[in-house]
């Protein structure tokens, strides 16, 4: 599968978002994605598998996740600075802002004259940000990876309250956690999926892989997990395209 890569500029209300954008070769019109990072923003590591997930037949749009702070057009290192760096460029975005870009990017994606349907993915603090663009009605499916901050309201500046408003997801969701996630431990997986299910939401799929770590689909680091990378990708192209 041949892929088309550009880099836009989409505008926002206060800012300009740098967002990467892949697609298959050709003109036929296909499902968009808003793809969020982890802290790193567009690494090289992300954005191969944004290269996978495209050729599966999506319109793949990768915003930056900290447009208005000292880390715009900055790809962070998978090291101790380059995670205090992306846990710093976070506790300066207010939820405002944050909800504020996914608007700007799903309008981006909903008036491409190539995309169909809207979907929302994203790892790490971006599976949180893909469970707030859920909230958006737009949003037909969902697959967050271990979402960060979900039981206990931690995202950006402020508590987002994203798990409050479960009920208000009108699309399909899915959840991967890795059973070994010190982030996201049994207790507060178990709180998160009991919350998804008090607020009703019937359309709702969970994977937990046994021995997975937090971020075991980056292909970078001993934590990588390349055999539940590719299962819990599968799944999620499975589970976005309706099966």
């Amino acid at each position: 599968m041949k892929l088309i890569e550009e880099e836009v500029r989409v505008a926002a209300p206060d800012v300009e978002i740098r967002t990467i954008v892949v697609r298959p070769v050709g003109d036929e019109a296909l499902p968009g994605v808003l793809l969020y990072t982890d802290i790193f923003q567009l690494t090289e590591s992300t954005l191969r598998t944004v290269r996978r997930l495209a050729s599966y037949g999506f319109v793949v749009a990768v915003p930056e996740i900290y447009p208005r702070t000292e880390l715009a057009g900055v790809v962070l290192e998978f090291d101790d600075p380059g995670k205090q760096a992306g846990l710093a460029g976070a506790a300066a975005t207010t939820t405002g802002h944050f909800d504020t870009d996914r608007v700007a990017v799903l309008d981006y994606l909903e008036q491409r004259a190539d995309t169909t349907a809207l979907y929302a993915t994203g790892f790490c603090i971006g599976g949180h940000l893909a469970f707030r663009a859920a909230l958006d009605p737009r949003v037909d499916a969902t697959v967050c990876f271990y979402p960060t901050g979900l039981h206990n309201g931690a995202l950006g500046a402020d508590d987002p309250g994203s798990l409050a408003r479960a009920a208000e997801i009108r699309g399909r969701l899915m959840v991967v956690f890795g059973s070994q996630d010190p982030h996201v431990p049994p207790a507060a997986r178990l709180q998160t999926i009991s919350a998804l299910y008090e607020a009703g939401l019937d359309e709702l799929e969970l994977h937990v892989y046994q021995g997975g770590e937090h971020a075991f689909m980056r292909d970078i680091g001993p934590r990588h997990d390349p055999v539940l990378t590719d299962l819990a990708l599968t799944e999620a192209v499975s589970f976005l395209t309706g099966r």
